[in-house]
């Protein structure tokens, strides 16, 4: 079985409150990927509250985003289209411990032949994901399709790509 996670494809990191032209820039691509995609499809949706600037990532980054029920919290419509037969799993951290707890579930009951990652932001919550699965499945090949992600800045997404790789994360097309 092949996993395709699709990390954080939301509207306030494409074109909203977090928005950057590098993230409008993957959205064609992860759509692509999603609908040529043969395996299982997991989404993960960054998910806030209300008191979102009380909490220890609000008082980091002072930028309300993916406020659930929002327009933001939502799926890029590009993206929601393509994904037609997927598991959503919202998730209040940058990583999903409820992704990683399925998967390995998932993985007690037909072996995972591999995971592949794409989506936002490449260093902050596809980073964490991809570190946590590698963390609770150890055995199964980690990718990361570098095209199909981006990160707060170039730089951030580039140095991310390398650390990934020293945790022996394979990058594609990065």
């Amino acid at each position: 079985m092949k996993i395709l996670v699709v990390v954080d494809m939301q509207n306030d990191f494409i074109d909203g409150a977090l928005g950057t032209a590098e993230a409008a820039v993957i959205v064609p691509k992860v759509v692509e990927k999603i609908r040529g995609w043969t395996g299982e499809v997991y989404a993960t949706q960054d998910t806030h509250q209300a008191d979102y600037l009380t909490t220890q990532e609000g008082r980091n980054l002072p930028v309300p985003h993916c406020v659930e029920g929002t327009h933001g919290w939502d799926l890029a419509p590009a993206v929601r289209e393509a994904l037609t037969d997927f598991t959503c799993l919202t998730k209040p951290t940058f990583g999903s411990r409820s992704l990683a707890e399925t998967l390995v579930i998932a993985h007690q009951h037909q072996p995972i032949e591999e995971i592949v990652l794409v989506g936002l932001c490449t260093d902050i919550c596809v980073i964490s994901n991809a570190l946590l699965l590698k963390a609770f499945l150890p055995e199964v090949p980690i990718r990361v399709d570098a095209a199909c992600c981006a990160g707060v800045t170039p730089e951030s997404h580039r140095n991310a790509l390398a650390a990934m790789r020293q945790c022996q994360i394979a990058v594609d097309n990065g």
